[in-house]
């Protein structure tokens, strides 16, 4: 009897699709059914080949042998998944399998995953293409009743290999033209390096910054109301401190008069739906989650709880078949906190025209909402119910009607000069009771803040106890933390030169620089190549490292504009408008010229942070860097790649301030020293282990808790697995190239 095999993408995946088409009988790597085989993938089995696969000259790093053009890139299976890859090729190949259905994220990755497998595996049978959003029961049964014919997704198959083998030949052969160049482990890509140049284009910003002082005028009121000197264009600020003091001084202690009260009704609409990236700002700018955690409890709340939808979306709207879903997800998330805001909105009809609600800006798939499954909170941790927290509230918000005030404000003059104060009446509080009523200044563009203010009419007179100068200073732009970067990412246009303004639309419609399934791993990546550092725990400062390889780099790597016209490109192959050879006969042509130009520098790259250290390993000075949770030592040959903690600050707090504590030190001579400023606090390990044993209400606390704990600490500092990665730690190095 003939059968469907089913390719998903990871094993939780699998497990519930075999789950629903009843395939209950386990093989190895796959699960088996009456009419379906489910098997599955690990992200990515197969990949494109290592530089050596085409040239055993290759695997000794020469700049002379740059650059590596290769006329078709190869395939290879990724060897530390090659059992899996075995796995499925033996299902693939099975004589009763008459049909395949790629089951794999819905989205140009993910076609890429299964179409790989497939060209790797030499298999040529008939593709279906199952695209869904969540992975219930309801949505998966769904999903195999509507399946699309294979075909249809060629072309985005053709845009996502176009997209590999592009960072291949641009980002391969300069990082190693750069690395052999300057004797340095150096490394860029069309994303990345752009992402360096706009924190160092902030950087710069900063230190042209000059702050100017301005002054103000605020009178007290016996009631206590403050009013905001205003000039005869609204402006509340004044860089003139001699005008302000005259006024200050002409104005004495008279009274104040209202002259007008003007009442405004206002409304503000709930903010949109999620997409990762804005969901990536907030749980940064909330709980100070990377975007890297974020889309890892994402990926939890999708796959083993259900709870929520695909979280690498887009889209901040739904289409307008969801609408009818709508009651069956308040069911499913009202639970708990939610139970009695979600009763609110269950019997209303959703209609069509709901601003939420738009075809044409959904694409691949909608917005990220919570799904019809029933709610588990107490089987999600703490990270997970704060994030599916965020989903559920918003969700919850867009079905809630407009939160409604009236803005109130109050004009007064005082001695010829003009005066103001704001003030708010609450008429319905609409979207925001799912915020438990709190309540932003939705007008808060001046000085002029929020107040309660007492009933005033026309004309009256408010007896002034006090008139005061105010000053303060201009501010710099704001230093980058992962939210405002992921902002900046998501769009750059404001970071492109004055010649390449015509590109900013090219990069609004597609997406800025990486994608919301990428950025977060590029940003990680930028940490864990040093080229990028955290102080004073959010904000993000360029090293040394990350400022010489932008002195060394071509400058239209450096630009947000490569990555747009890239993007471009893409798209209109995946809309079958551009072949895939001429684009790649396009970047080919590009890699030469950027090989040509970094063979052609006069520079020289210099480290700043050499120690006496010697690597335990080749015996070479070793390089600080701060990681990015604490310092490290690195050894500066690319070859060895030995990495070596110094300190790292940890989940432990302080007894003291409850700041975290900084452990420093090797074996038994480690110390925890407070992060607190001003608070000094130290422990050693050993009353460390005494104390936490003591909390915990046990005995004396055994080395192998507490390794465990201190183990728990590491696991963000550990190096990117990538194909750039992989290659540096195989790098040799030709004895010409090797600086004396």
């Amino acid at each position: 009897m003939a059968k469907r095999l089913i390719l998903a993408e990871k094993p939780s995946v699998a497990r519930d699709l075999a789950r629903v088409l009843r395939c209950d009988k386990k093989g190895d790597g796959f699960l088996e059914g009456a009419n379906d085989i489910v098997t599955w993938a690990l992200g990515h089995l197969v990949t494109l080949a290592d530089p050596e696969a085409y040239d055993d000259k290759y695997k000794t790093w020469r700049l002379e042998d740059l650059p590596m053009m290769p006329e078709r890139l190869q395939l290879t299976v990724i060897k530390q998944s090659s059992r899996q890859f075995a796995a499925v090729k033996s299902q693939l190949t099975r004589g009763d399998v008459n049909e395949i259905v790629i089951a794999t994220d819905a989205g140009r990755e993910g076609e890429l995953v299964a179409r790989w497998i497939l060209e790797k595996a030499k298999v040529d049978k008939p593709i279906k293409r199952l695209w869904i959003s969540s992975v219930t029961d309801k949505a998966i049964l769904e999903g195999f009743r509507q399946l699309k014919p294979g075909k249809d997704y060629e072309n985005l198959y053709h845009s996502a290999v176009a997209r590999s083998e592009a960072d291949w030949y641009v980002g391969l052969n300069a990082s190693r033209a750069l690395s052999t160049k300057f004797n340095a482990q150096l490394n860029c890509g069309r994303v990345q390096t752009p992402v360096v140049a706009i924190i160092a284009q902030r950087e710069e910003e900063i230190n042209r910054f000059q702050p100017k002082t301005y002054y103000g005028i605020e009178a007290r009121t016996s009631d206590n109301v403050t009013l905001t000197w205003q000039d005869a264009n609204g402006n509340s600020r004044s860089f003139d401190q001699e005008r302000i003091a005259a006024i200050v001084n002409k104005l004495g202690r008279q009274n104040a008069v209202v002259t007008s009260i003007d009442r405004k009704p206002k409304k503000s609409h709930a903010p949109a739906l999620y997409d990762l990236t804005e969901l990536q700002r907030d749980g940064n700018k909330l709980f100070g989650y990377s975007a890297k955690e974020t889309l890892s409890i994402m990926q939890k709340l999708y796959e083993q709880h259900k709870a929520v939808t695909y979280p690498r979306t887009d889209s901040r709207y739904l289409s307008k078949d969801m609408a009818s879903t709508i009651p069956d997800r308040l069911r499913g998330c009202g639970v708990g906190p939610y139970r009695a805001l979600a009763a609110k909105v269950w019997s209303k009809p959703v209609p069509s025209s709901a601003a939420f609600i738009d075809d044409s800006k959904v694409s691949d798939h909608h917005a990220i909402v919570p799904t019809e499954e029933p709610a588990n909170l107490s089987a999600m941790s703490e990270k997970e119910r704060k994030i599916y927290d965020l989903v559920v509230r918003r969700f919850l918000a867009v079905l809630y009607p407009a939160f409604e005030y009236e803005q109130l404000t109050v004009h007064a003059a005082i001695g010829g000069e003009s005066f103001a104060a704001r003030g708010k009446a609450v008429l319905q509080a609409g979207w925001k009771e799912v915020y438990d009523a709190r309540f932003e200044d939705e007008d808060a563009s001046d000085d002029i803040r929020e107040q309660i203010l007492p009933r005033l009419e026309k004309g009256q007179t408010l007896p002034i106890r006090l008139i005061a100068q105010t000053s303060g200073q201009t501010k710099p732009p704001a230093r980058f933390n992962e939210a405002t970067l992921l902002s900046a990412m998501e769009n750059p246009t404001p970071f492109l030169t004055q010649d390449q303004k015509q590109l900013s639309e090219t990069l609004k419609s597609t997406g800025g620089l990486g994608t919301v399934a990428t950025r977060a791993d590029i940003i990680e990546k930028l940490f864990n190549s040093f080229l990028i550092e955290k102080r004073g725990g959010k904000e993000i400062y360029l090293t040394n490292k990350g400022r010489q390889l932008l002195e060394l780099v071509p400058a239209d790597l450096q630009s947000p504009a490569l990555t747009g016209e890239w993007e471009r490109k893409l798209e209109r192959i995946a809309k079958g408008q551009l072949k895939k050879d001429v684009f790649i006969s396009e970047i080919k042509q590009y890699t030469k010229t950027v090989v040509s130009e970094i063979k052609g520098s006069d520079k020289q790259y210099k480290h700043d942070n050499v120690t006496r250290t010697a690597c335990p390993d080749c015996g070479k000075p070793m390089l600080e860097v701060n990681g990015k949770k604490g310092k490290m030592l690195v050894c500066q040959d690319r070859e060895c790649g030995k990495r070596k903690n110094v300190s790292r600050v940890t989940n432990a707090r302080c007894p003291q301030c409850r700041k975290k504590l900084e452990l420093r030190g090797e074996g038994e001579g480690q110390i925890f020293v407070c992060v607190g400023a001003g608070c000094g606090y130290r422990e050693k390990l050993s009353a460390f282990e005494a104390r936490r044993a003591k909390e915990t209400g046990g005995g004396k606390m055994d080395k192998r808790s507490v390794q465990k704990f201190l183990q728990s600490q590491e696991k963000e500092e550990a190096p990117i697995n990538n194909a750039l990665a992989e290659a540096l730690k195989k790098l040799q190095l030709g004895g010409d190239d090797r600086k004396k």
